[in-house]
């Protein structure tokens, strides 16, 4: 229609593909019971003490919350051994990702990097955003490049994305070579490590990088509370960064994007060590169950350091997935990521895992 006004660039954009629900995985096939192993969730829900906070607070939903969050940057710098004034809040880690590309990246002038087969939301906000994005082929059995690309860096590279442990594969770096990473960096360009899966590496301190923000005058840390927390649903991220740069994106933002109950949802799931606790016992053995079984039904897997796997089926993962979600288990086929011969699949509850390869076992042995 004559009239209509838009950017050439969002023409062609691909919009981000979430994985399929489970209403609408009940309503297809007529299933009344489903098991949802496809979007990296929490095994167990979210805390009970977050529950009951967030029913403690609902009656003040109509208040504003206190913008930029103070007391859970507070909670949170206790946590991560940090200043609060490095320390930006958002409604999920996709803001922060969104919020750093406005204030670093210049459009048309810029391009920001990353690697092939990645978390699709570097690319579509660089692209929202007016700026080039570029991504360098991964290494063999989808190692993460990291000399590829220190080696594709230039003068105009505002930001390089890792993802760390890595989505789809479940493969991380380790620290030290992150900081090496961080180290070649032309001055000005940044290095923004995604470490949304972070708490499920073993030992933690061999891959986080967390403690070296305050080293480190070009590093980024971004984490969530949707994965090892359960609070996806409210959409709760960070971002650690130098005190430069936590002051401009926070003069740049907008008001309020982090409600009042993902606030007090947040500080109470720190408060709960007990659940974070039990959580990582269950996906370490619900990972170390899916390593072990998938290979033995003639699978190719991947290692990990994630709360899921990616493997490979020995017949054709599409119809694999499907073969699955007809019998009420979502996994999610890569295909969005460019993998259509792999599959991911995250780890549930001890008898969600043991369904799945129960299931999985029949479909390929049929």
């Amino acid at each position: 229609m004559s009239g209509q006004r838009i950017r050439p660039e969002i023409l062609d954009f691909k919009p981000y593909v979430p994985g399929l629900s489970i209403e609408e995985i009940k309503s297809r096939y007529g299933l009344s019971k489903v098991i949802k192993l496809a979007s990296n969730e929490n095994p167990l829900g979210c805390s009970p003490l977050v529950a009951q906070a967030i029913a403690q607070a609902a009656p003040d939903a109509f208040r504003y919350p206190q913008n930029h969050t103070p007391r859970l940057l507070d909670a949170l710098a206790k946590a991560n051994g940090v200043a609060a004034g490095q320390i930006v809040a958002g409604n999920g880690s996709d803001e922060i990702i969104d919020l750093l590309l406005r204030v670093v990246a210049r459009p048309g002038v810029d391009n920001v990097l990353c690697y092939e087969h990645c978390f699709s939301m570097y690319g579509l906000t660089a692209k929202l955003c007016g700026v080039e994005y570029r991504e360098v082929p991964r290494g063999s059995n989808y190692r993460l490049p990291l000399e590829t690309l220190a080696s594709a860096v230039d003068e105009n590279t505002a930001m390089v994305f890792v993802t760390s442990p890595d989505n789809p594969t479940g493969l991380a770096a380790r620290a030290e070579e992150l900081m090496v990473l961080a180290g070649v960096l032309p001055k000005g360009t940044l290095l923004v490590v995604d470490e949304a899966y972070v708490d499920f590496t073993w030992p933690p301190e061999e891959y986080s990088v967390m403690h070296m923000v305050n080293e480190l005058d070009n590093l980024v840390v971004l984490r969530t509370f949707s994965k090892a927390y359960g609070l996806a649903g409210l959409r709760l991220g960070y971002g650690v960064m130098p005190l430069w740069l936590a002051e401009a994106v926070n003069r740049a933002r907008l008001p309020f994007t982090v409600n009042l109950l993902a606030e007090v949802a947040g500080l109470a799931a720190l408060e709960d060590e007990n659940f974070y606790s039990e959580t990582l016992s269950v996906v370490f053995q619900g990972r170390e169950q899916l390593l072990k079984r998938l290979p033995e039904l003639g699978c190719t897997v991947f290692p990990s350091q994630a709360n899921f796997v990616m493997f490979s089926p020995p017949f054709d993962a599409g119809e694999v997935s499907e073969e699955l979600l007809k019998r009420g288990i979502i996994v999610r086929h890569l295909k969005s990521f460019g993998l259509p011969q792999n599959i991911r699949v995250n780890v549930g509850t001890k008898e969600e895992t043991q369904t799945f390869l129960d299931v999985l076992q029949e479909i390929l042995h049929a």
